[in-house]
Order: structure tokens, then sequence, then C-alpha cells
């Protein structure tokens, strides 16, 4: 669940800005729409493989909003398919449904330094006790970025003050094609109101290493992530898993 400040193409969410301007009112000329979609062989989010958001193909997509003076606005969404690790069918995970992301914010830069504030909603259909909102926010020096999101309320798949800490890159390589990779580490509360207790206070989460290439002049692109699984709240490691991908994005405006 919950997407992500950089979406890649398995998990994918989105971030938020950093203030302070006057903001002028929407032209036409000055906003741009685009949109993007995707199929993934599973939707791993955050690194825990033991309960994948999908542990089957997964459709994903979204629309994003842009002005030039820096504000945003976009929705993301995907399919959901959870494999609960005890096999308990009556389990939280152990169900199937479809992941809404809302988000807004304000980004900008100041030649290579670049910055991003904002928020998302994460919404949930056919989930109970699942949605809230989550606080994010990002800086950058070129290609690398240190993003971070603060949970709003206690939902089933985390508590609230849970803190989502990740440090960012990547790079062209020759042949078209290009290198990403994401680190990813928690700070957990340790009590809330559908999670009574936490093991660790915080914890190494996942190394995505991603590895995509243009198909042809499509306009698509295809990915294969390495996952590299580190522990979840409870202690419990997560093992290693490789994620294809199929994108597409394209100007719907």
């Amino acid at each position: 669940m919950k997407q992500a400040m950089t979406k890649n193409l398995y998990a994918l969410s989105a971030v938020v800005a950093l203030g302070g301007a006057t903001l002028a009112a929407p032209t036409p000329a000055s906003a741009e729409v685009s949109g993007n979609i995707s199929v993934v062989s599973n939707y791993v989010l955050r690194g825990i493989t033991s309960a994948m958001e999908n542990n089957g193909t997964a459709v994903q997509g979204g629309l994003d909003w842009g002005h030039s003076s820096g504000i945003y606005a976009g929705y993301w969404g995907s399919s959901l398919s959870y494999a609960d690790a005890s096999g308990d069918p009556d389990a939280p995970y152990a169900e199937s449904g479809f992941e809404n992301d809302f988000y807004a914010g304000y980004a900008g830069s100041i030649g290579d330094f670049s910055y991003d504030v904002g928020a998302i909603y994460y919404y949930y259909m056919s989930i109970d006790d699942a949605d809230a909102p989550e606080l994010a926010a990002s800086v950058g020096w070129g290609p690398v970025s240190l993003g971070a999101k603060y949970l709003l309320d206690d939902v089933v798949w985390g508590n609230e003050g849970d803190t989502y800490i990740t440090l960012s890159g990547g790079a062209p390589l020759p042949a078209g094609f290009s290198f990403g990779a994401t680190l990813g580490y928690y700070l957990y509360t340790d009590e809330g109101e559908f999670i009574s207790a936490t093991e660790n206070d915080s914890a190494f989460r996942h190394l995505d290493l991603s590895l995509s290439h243009p198909i042809g002049d499509t306009g698509a692109d295809m990915s294969i992530t390495y996952v590299v699984g580190g522990e979840d709240r409870d202690g419990n490691e997560q093992e290693d898993t490789v994620v294809l991908g199929l994108s597409y994005g394209f100007d719907a405006m």
C-alpha cells in the first residue's frame, strides 16, 4: 500500500512540496497534464515481499497536473491482491481491492538543488481500516534525492508517526539503458489502534536496483528491478525478489 515520493514501476506514489511563493492563477498556457500506465509482475511496496500489495500481475496508472508556478496535483492507482504469509483467509492482508492515491504539493529548484513538499491521501476500495493521509517532503542535488513520509493516522499497515526515509539516485547507461536505486529505511511508532506492538524502533527496509530501456520508438519502457529485502516492523526478514515492468507515459494536454 502507500505509494511514494518517487514512483518506480512497481510501487509507486507521489511526493509533495515546500511552499513560500506567491501563487498565480493557473492558465491553460502554463499548465500541463500527463499520464502513465504500467503492468508489473508484482506490486512490492517499500520492500515488503512477505505480504505483497499484489502477488500477481498488477495494473497501475495515473494522471498528473503541473503548473509553471510549481503547484501540482495528481492521482495514481493500482490493482491489489494480497498474499497473507500466515495463510489465514481472515487476516487483514488476505483480500483483494484497489489502491487510490491522491496527492498535491509544491516543487521547485534553485540551480542543481531541488525541493518538494506536500501530502498524499491513500483510499482503498474493499480494504478496511487502510485509508490515511501522509505528509511527504524531499530535497535533491542533481540526480540524488533524500525524502521522508510521515503517516498521520493509525491504519492496518502502519501507526501514526511512522516515518519512511528514502535515498534515491539514477544515471544513464550506454545503449539507451538507465539505472536507478532507492534505499528505504523506517522509523516505527511502537503502538497504534491496529498494530499493538512493534519489535523494531527503526530498521533497514529495502534496496531497489532497477534497469530500464525504451522499447524502440513506441514511447514505452521495459524494466527489471531487484529488491533486496530488509526487515519489517516485527523484525521479519524480507526475501529478495525480482519485479518485471512495462510502462507507457503520455501527455494528456
